[in-house]
């Protein structure tokens, strides 16, 4: 069995040996090394050439950005950001630096509140193995080019909204998708992407600031607009509901069995009750199934289904899923779901 070799980056002692120790208890994962700062990460990272990175932001000598600045230019890993709690916007920003996904310890203080991340740091090394650090490098670099297209003459009607699904690599690509759609663009968009509780709420923040809509997180029972992008909030579900002429959403709690909140496929099954087959559904990168049966019902009322590309998704998961069912009516590499959205419209 070929062992995932993972480097471990913190300036905290207790961190270093926190997760070098919950990491040594998986058969399938060997820690190569651990690293106090950013300097001393790039020696570790030249002299033992790990699979994967864990990575602390705020160090000294070299922070964990310097860090991922020089990574992406001279060793392309994947890195999976361990940060605390109060450090959202950062945690963007390493994101949009290359990082693939992060983790948010639950205290900043050296506790063994630390072992709580365990299971989701289980879970972000499995979806990352498989993850292509190429493309996530290639769309970050579309996404610094991304201009809003020109200015719509005219609609053809059929569709009334866009609902947008992802998981590992989801940020970057959400932004490059909206970045690129013309102010004029006046459809709703409803995005479902995994992303943990008190986070949504800075990442819709943060797209408001960048893309030519509206985008705020969602909340219960505000009615549906055009031209507005609602972000499921981490933590719950996204669902609409029809209340008189109006379209609202509703938000709904986790239940035990859910694998993934917020959940792509509960998305996509209201709005297929809803827009039946008006509804445009997008299958982003991101491992595992979610939004393959939202994919199916929606498909079912006539929805239209775009999945990702392999050649462009950073985890090749859920849209090749949802291709292997043959539910896509297009399969299409990232930097063309823009146009082909807008040529849908």
């Amino acid at each position: 069995m070929k062992k995932t070799r993972v480097l471990v980056v913190d300036d905290s002692a207790f961190s270093r040996q926190t997760l070098r120790r919950m990491l040594d208890e998986r058969a399938d994962i060997e820690v190569t090394a651990v690293a106090f700062d950013g300097l001393d990460a790039i020696v570790k990272t030249l002299k033992y050439q790990p699979d994967m990175i864990t990575l602390d932001l705020m160090m000294p000598n070299m922070d964990g950005f310097s860090f991922l600045r020089w990574l992406s230019t001279h060793r392309p890993i994947p890195v999976i950001v361990v940060s605390s709690l109060g450090d959202e916007k950062t945690l963007f920003r390493a994101l949009e630096m290359g990082a693939m996904d992060f983790i948010v310890k639950p205290t900043n203080r050296a506790s063994d509140k630390l072992n709580r991340i365990k299971e989701d740091l289980y879970k972000k090394i499995d979806s990352i193995k498989t993850a292509s650090t190429l493309n996530l490098k290639r769309n970050i670099e579309h996404l610094k080019l991304a201009r809003p297209a020109e200015k719509l003459t005219r609609r053809k009607k059929i569709f009334d909204a866009v609902l947008i699904g992802s998981s590992t690599g989801g940020p970057q690509a959400i932004q490059f998708i909206l970045k690129n759609l013309p102010a004029s663009f006046n459809l709703p968009i409803l995005v479902s992407q995994h992303m943990p509780a008190g986070f949504t709420k800075t990442f819709a923040e943060r797209l408001n600031s960048l893309v030519p809509f509206k985008v705020k997180e969602a909340e219960e029972a505000e009615p549906v607009l055009p031209g507005h992008v609602y972000i499921s909030p981490g933590g719950r579900h996204m669902s609409l509901k029809r209340s008189g002429s109006s379209i609202t959403i509703g938000l709904l709690p986790p239940s035990d069995d859910d694998k993934y909140t917020p959940s792509v496929d509960k998305l996509f099954e209201s709005a297929s009750e809803i827009y039946k087959n008006r509804a445009i559904g997008v299958i982003l990168t991101g491992m595992g199934n979610d939004g393959l049966q939202g994919a199916k019902k929606l498909s079912d009322r006539g929805g239209y289904i775009i999945a990702e590309s392999e050649e462009s998704a950073v985890v090749f998961g859920m849209p090749r899923e949802v291709i292997k069912a043959g539910l896509a009516k297009e399969i299409v590499k990232l930097e063309d779901i823009p146009s082909r959205i807008i040529n849908l419209y």
